[in-house]
């Protein structure tokens, strides 16, 4: 995991270097984009006391001022890519090991939103996460 100024989606797919990027790795559509929210890792932190960074829950994209579980079944844009919000990414055993026990009850509908990349392009930090009209 490394933090990265802009990356490049590719359509049906996933994030250029990201390993779900590969087909035979990919479980699915779902798959190909992840996002959770800043807000809900820092009150996460405030909440339990434990430290958790950005990049602990291994999302591709962490976001903040945007409620992520109101893209579900929508289509949204970010820079240059279309995702379609496909659904929740609940918290999982993997997140729990790699980080606290209590995850697993905290991101229960907080987790973040699983996402399919409908038009590639580049995604800069900073850029808008707004649905498509």
């Amino acid at each position: 995991m490394q933090s990265l100024a802009s990356a490049r989606a590719l359509r049906d797919c996933g994030l250029e270097g990201d390993r779900y990027s590969d087909a035979s790795i990919r479980k699915g559509p779902d798959y190909q984009l992840t996002l959770i929210e800043l807000e809900n890792i820092l009150a996460f932190t405030s909440a339990t006391g434990l430290a958790l960074s950005p990049d602990a829950p291994r999302r591709n994209i962490v976001t903040t001022e945007v409620r992520l579980n109101a893209l579900v079944g929508c289509v949204f844009r970010m820079g240059e890519v279309v995702a379609e919000g496909i659904e929740l990414c609940e918290p999982c055993s993997l997140f729990k090991r790699r980080t606290h026990a209590e995850v697993l009850r905290f991101f229960v509908g907080k987790g973040g939103l699983r996402a399919r990349i409908l038009a590639g392009g580049q995604i800069l930090v900073g850029d808008p996460i707004l649905p498509e009209a």
